[in-house]
């Protein structure tokens, strides 16, 4: 997980944005992992609801796994809002709270879709699939500790038809879909991009993830374009949103999900950044 985050930010003033984003991120895969594998839909209904509640007596009846969870959510955006406080940026907490809460609605969405057996069409599934990628809520936690460099604005400029953000939903969903599709099905999971495009088109599995890698091109391309006329924010903001996608392909290279497996291709790029880095 901090391999992640160093890869967003690496810079020493960065070091709390890096903190947090850590944090919160690996709470948020925790999230994901209790909609997608562990939690039942009878589970799910009231931890969504406590999440949207945001209070601690909203935990009361669920389980002891959610209320562990749930404590952590609680405990850690207390420390950042006191935290934020004494830097009078109090304000960044509601953009993050807010991410986290939106975050839980969209993975009870498509938990429901599998539990109760629904498939949805392409052109159904790939506006939710973009929001369950969590880069809307990563991208505006990244923000949360940056510093002066971070005003209201650039909080406001990601929420409102961000191109630099939806490309980055792009790219993460379809690498994701593409190198962990056939582990997803086997564990039980709402068919993926893959799957969805291979059935309305009468396609093979190869020719569908062309297809589906020809999106992630194109989405490099309006990255790129925003990079070409900086100036719909500042460039540590857009930096910090670009190099979150950087990362996917690391995570997700060749094919492979290295985040969910991580022990092979991933364990070196770890061991050769933070054990044996190049000699100075």
């Amino acid at each position: 997980m901090f391999f992640w985050m160093v890869g967003v930010y690496f810079q020493p003033e960065f070091a709390v944005a890096r903190n947090i984003l850590t944090r919160v991120t690996a709470l948020i895969s925790i999230l994901d992992d209790i909609y997608d594998a562990y939690g039942t839909l009878e589970e799910l209904v009231p931890y969504t609801e406590a999440i949207e509640k945001w209070d601690v007596d909203a935990m009361d009846g669920l389980p002891e796994y959610m209320q562990a969870h749930y404590k952590e959510i609680l405990n850690l955006y207390d420390e950042i809002g006191n935290d934020l406080a004494t830097k009078g940026r109090s304000y960044r907490l509601t953009y993050a709270k807010e991410a986290m809460k939106k975050q839980a609605k969209w993975y009870f969405h498509e938990a429901k879709w599998f539990h109760t057996g629904y498939t949805p069409t392409l052109e159904e599934y790939i506006p939710l699939a973009l929001l369950t990628t969590g880069y809307e809520a990563l991208s505006i936690t990244s923000l949360v500790g940056m510093g002066d460099v971070v005003t209201r604005d650039a909080f406001e400029w990601l929420l409102v038809d961000c191109k630099i953000l939806r490309a980055s939903q792009i790219i993460c969903r379809f690498m994701d879909d593409i190198s962990s599709h056939k582990f997803e099905q086997k564990r039980g999971h709402v068919a993926s991009s893959v799957e969805l495009f291979m059935k309305e088109n009468h396609a093979s599995e190869q020719e569908a993830e062309e297809e589906l890698q020809k999106r992630v091109v194109d989405a490099w391309k309006d990255i790129n374009e925003e990079f070409l006329r900086p100036t719909t924010a500042p460039m540590p903001v857009l930096t910090a949103i670009l190099n979150l996608s950087r990362v996917m392909d690391v995570l997700y290279s060749n094919g492979g999900d290295h985040y969910t497996h991580s022990k092979t291709e991933l364990k070196e790029h770890i061991t050769s950044l933070f054990v044996s880095p190049l000699p100075i």
